[in-house]
């Protein structure tokens, strides 16, 4: 059964999942030893990425040796291939990963502590097989933040059927995967806007290299992924965010917006 804890708000949600984060990173960091975080884009996290940067400054951590590992990125056709879109784009994981992560990170130390530019990185869409390996490599992913979409529960951008050893590939996105990012993308004027595929991490990649996967969920918008994601058990394909069922511990951290919960009920 997985561990569930409900904090009142957004900030508390990602104190909460920071403060589990944060001393594992910092006995990591301060023995030498690379930490590894995957991390998605959007809304959801952004709370986590200011706790944990709120964290770093009050510890004085040195995030040089911190690794951001990005789980996807939208693309679009370059020949018989495909190209990451422009990374100065409102929706650019990569525009992304370089404001609203590092930025956030960095901007609260002193520059010889500063998250590297080499150390933030994206699945190519010319080789995603390459990100396989690259991760395997590094020994894996310390923490895996996940996060559910609100209309078909897809984690980074593999949508309903994606078989749980499936790996990082170029996905075509799911209308309702489409329609979820019109909301956190506001920027786009339309659904025809929204780019039709995406390169993104496989369900076999969390399981295979995360040691943990805490889900996030935030707002009243994904109480059905709350229903969804705490009953039943291990992964359902029709709802790719269960996967973090198969990380050890199960681990979901949600305000009270999206549990449906009572003021004076913060966790269980």
């Amino acid at each position: 059964m997985p561990q569930i804890q409900i904090g009142p708000d957004a900030a508390a949600v990602g104190a909460a999942v920071a403060g589990r984060i944060v001393d594992d990173l910092t006995t990591a960091l301060r023995g030498g030893r690379r930490f590894v975080l995957g991390c998605p884009g959007g809304r959801t996290p952004v709370s986590t990425y200011h706790a944990l940067a709120a964290l770093a400054a009050a510890r004085e951590l040195d995030l040089s040796g911190l690794v951001i590992a990005m789980m996807d990125d939208y693309v679009v056709p370059d020949g018989t291939s495909w190209r990451n879109v422009d990374g100065d784009a409102h929706y650019s994981c990569r525009r992304f990963a370089r404001v609203e992560i590092q930025g956030v990170l960095n901007r609260v130390l002193p520059t010889d502590r500063w998250v590297r530019d080499e150390h933030v990185w994206f699945p190519d869409p010319k080789d995603p097989a390459a990100y396989e390996e690259r991760i395997a490599d590094a020994g894996g992913i310390d923490c895996f933040l996940l996060a559910s979409g609100a209309g078909d529960g897809h984690v980074a951008f593999n949508p309903p059927g994606s078989p749980v050893d499936s790996l990082t590939r170029i996905v075509r996105l799911g209308e309702q995967t489409r329609r979820d990012n019109l909301a956190t993308f506001p920027g786009f004027g339309g659904l025809d806007d929204v780019p039709t595929h995406g390169v993104t991490i496989g369900i076999g990649t969390i399981v295979r290299h995360s040691a943990s996967a805490p889900m996030i969920l935030l707002g009243a918008d994904k109480r059905h992924a709350y229903t969804r994601l705490t009953t039943g058990e291990g992964y359902d394909p029709e709802w790719p965010a269960t996967v973090y069922r198969l990380v050890p511990p199960a681990m979901l951290y949600a305000d009270r917006a999206a549990a449906g919960e009572s003021p004076d009920r913060e966790q269980r």
